[in-house]
């Protein structure tokens, strides 16, 4: 038995790397198989899961881009497809600044096939990185629709825009390692993005888990406190049971026993107008104390690197 403190991580060097890279890191977390990155993981782990359509993971790749159309009818016909999960302003008359992630830009394709800015948007997106798109196009070379260009903005320009467009358009990955009550209250707000890691598939009993399970010290209870030792003992209870299970049993099944006290790792991924709003919520004196331990830290670091927004 393991016992640390809660933490956080705001993973603000990982927006530097490439999407694959962004995404495979996220997406281990889950299976916690970090150990298995390299150099040559990235391209065929993000190929997998956009193969066996394992959305959930190539939302941890958001993208923002400069669209730019000869006639407003391009533009028109975007907004008559009501476009899901895409941050979008307006530049001027002929630009649009669209945010969205990969799992976004491929069902937009999907749905609307034949819309010019959805295809001009998949097909820039393709050259770059044809993996995310095998399933649905046929030909990543096509020539993009007449009238419509697409370029990428930098997340440095991205962070210049003024402060109600920059909080739209810029995405941020925090990784929290906290027990489990507290990412049942986080997994509840929308919209946003989550990569846990997963009691069914990771087996505590295993060298890679030190062959233990990890819980996260309650702030409720002083540790020479009679509370402290009678939480204590419940724990080691609850892990000689599970050991015990998994001798006859899979790791899912096991994992009924295990408590809410549980080390978890979540990554949490949302443009900055959801994270105002996240900490204007976990913050508060009505927050619940375990999330507050957290969400107060991070709001404060949040605010140093980002003071032109409310956060």
């Amino acid at each position: 038995m393991r016992i640390i403190e809660p933490s956080f991580t705001i993973l603000d060097e990982l927006d530097q790397q490439s999407l694959p890279v962004r995404i495979e890191y996220c997406g281990r977390i889950c299976y916690k198989s970090e150990h298995r990155i390299d150099s040559d993981s990235a391209i065929p782990f993000v190929r997998k899961m956009a193969q066996h359509g394992h959305n959930s993971v190539l939302e941890m790749g958001v993208v923002t881009l400069v669209v730019t159309c000869s006639t407003p009818d391009a533009i028109n016909n975007l907004f008559f497809c009501q476009p899901r999960f895409l941050q979008i302003d307006f530049l001027d008359t002929h630009r649009l600044l669209v945010t969205g992630s990969i799992r976004a830009f491929r069902e937009m394709l999907l749905f609307h096939p034949t819309n010019a800015i959805f295809r001009a948007i998949t097909l820039f997106l393709a050259k770059r990185h044809p993996y995310f798109f095998e399933t649905l196009l046929a030909d990543t070379g096509e020539a993009p629709p007449p009238g419509v260009t697409v370029d990428k903005m930098g997340l440095k320009e991205v962070e210049q825009l003024d402060a109600p467009q920059c909080a739209k358009h810029r995405y941020l990955a925090v990784k929290f390692i906290v027990n489990r009550a507290v990412t049942h209250e986080l997994v509840r707000h929308r919209p946003c993005t989550f990569l846990q890691e997963s009691q069914r598939y990771c087996r505590y009993s295993d060298d890679k888990f030190g062959n233990e399970v990890t819980f996260i010290k309650p702030l409720f209870f002083d540790e020479q406190s009679a509370e402290f030792t009678i939480w204590k003992k419940a724990m080691e209870d609850m892990e000689q049971q599970y050991f015990r299970l998994l001798e006859t049993s899979t790791a899912q099944a096991a994992r009924t026993v295990l408590p809410n006290s549980c080390k978890t790792e979540i990554i949490v991924y949302a443009n900055l107008l959801e994270w105002q709003h996240i900490l204007e919520l976990r913050t508060s004196k009505a927050a619940e104390p375990s999330m507050r331990e957290v969400m107060i830290p991070l709001q404060q670091e949040l605010q140093k690197r980002y003071p032109r927004l409310s956060l």
